[in-house]
């Protein structure tokens, strides 16, 4: 077996218990809740730290890998600073899991793509990583926290508690959460495009290049700009504020990931 593949399904393996601790009879925010999540955390940096040793890989399976590991730890500060954040578990570490089975299927692509040494990486460049990395995590965890919501509100309306309904936030608890993450998401946003900027000026001399990952990218800011706005002007919450928030998801996600899979897979094919 391949070493990159056995690296992939160790990290890969290293998910599995956050996802099912979660389905505990009795979840609560425990020893074993750290641990797990721990663990989670320290499988695919494992695999990021061997493979990037002879520099930074852009390829689908890494970009994967990578917004795992910050989903998961912006997710342990959250549960360590706010209260009922760690509900989101149920929904949150299976979908990490579903994460690492694309990045571990997907590692096989990656043969032809060489990677960036670390040290011809500018200052603007790494910002722009990081800002990008960042805004993708707080927004896949307010996605997740937006899709709890929807299940909340629809067990309000059909008065039928599920033993998921019971682990997650409240409804009200949902909403504050997505709402501060768009907010924190957006905030990052606005640097990563920027940096993006600042970039293009160096590469090309223009301040835009309008290609499909900027303009998803950008659809992406003006539907989660469009939706804090509606959300303290005229108190937007609940399932309607939700699919804006999945949708908005959706278009970061596109520009984030789908033109990686593209180029990465569809075209390396």
């Amino acid at each position: 077996m391949p070493d990159a593949l056995l690296l992939n399904l160790s990290a890969l393996i290293a998910l599995l218990p956050a996802s099912l601790a979660a389905q505990r009879k009795i979840a609560t925010r425990d020893t074993v809740f750290w641990l797990v999540l721990g663990v989670a955390v320290a499988g695919p940096a494992l695999l990021l730290v061997v493979t990037s040793s002879n520099g930074w890989h852009s390829d689908l399976s890494t970009a994967l890998w990578t917004t795992i590991i910050t989903s998961l730890m912006l997710f342990a500060i959250m549960s360590a600073v706010i209260r009922d954040a760690w509900r989101l578990s149920p929904l949150f570490t299976p979908y990490m899991f579903i994460f690492g089975l694309f990045a571990a299927a997907w590692a096989t692509f990656n043969k032809d793509i060489a990677p960036v040494p670390a040290n011809t990486l500018s200052g603007w460049v790494i910002l722009h990583i990081v800002t990008s990395i960042t805004t993708y995590g707080l927004i896949t965890i307010g996605s997740v926290a937006a899709l709890a919501a929807i299940f909340q509100e629809r067990a309000l309306k059909a008065k039928k508690q599920t033993r998921l309904v019971h682990i997650l936030p409240s409804l009200a608890g949902c909403d504050g959460m997505v709402m501060l993450l768009l907010g924190m998401g957006e905030a990052v946003l606005v640097i990563g495009l920027l940096s993006g900027m600042a970039l293009e000026i160096s590469d090309t001399g223009s301040l835009f290049s309008f290609n499909h990952k900027t303009i998803l990218t950008l659809t992406a800011f003006v539907v989660i700009g469009c939706l804090l706005f509606a959300h303290f002007k005229f108190g937007l919450r609940g399932r309607k504020a939700a699919r804006l928030v999945l949708l908005g998801y959706l278009f970061l996600t596109l520009g984030y990931l789908g033109v990686k899979f593209v180029t990465n897979v569809l075209l390396a094919g």
